[in-house]
């Protein structure tokens, strides 16, 4: 099975409540040695314009924003498709969101 990548966009069973929805995958690579677990943040369309939302323009997705309170780790088998992959600009505005969130300094400046 492959595993997720990083900067990865995936459509992820968030379950029956949060449904079918993409996420973009934030956690390390998987190796054989580690647990088979992928750290993921949701997008969604119903913004709210939080500190913690990272707008993130991106042809593979509909307008709104990756969630960093979303944050949830799940088992690889949960992410149904690939959508894409970001890139690191991309990425950024999604790190400092989970730095805020989880009040972790900010690297990037923010």
């Amino acid at each position: 099975m492959r595993y997720p990548e990083r900067g990865e966009v995936w459509l992820v069973d968030l379950g029956l409540t949060a449904k079918i929805r993409p996420c973009v995958v934030v956690s390390a690579q998987v190796t054989d040695g580690d647990r088979a677990l992928i750290t993921v943040i949701p997008h969604t369309t119903s913004t709210r314009q939080t500190l913690y939302e990272a707008v993130v323009p991106a042809r593979l997705l509909k307008e709104g924003a990756f969630d960093a309170q979303g944050l949830v780790t799940i088992p690889p088998v949960r992410a149904v498709r690939l959508l894409g992959s970001l890139s690191l600009a991309q990425m950024a505005p999604i790190e400092i969101a989970i730095c805020k969130w989880l009040g972790l300094p900010c690297e990037r400046g923010a």
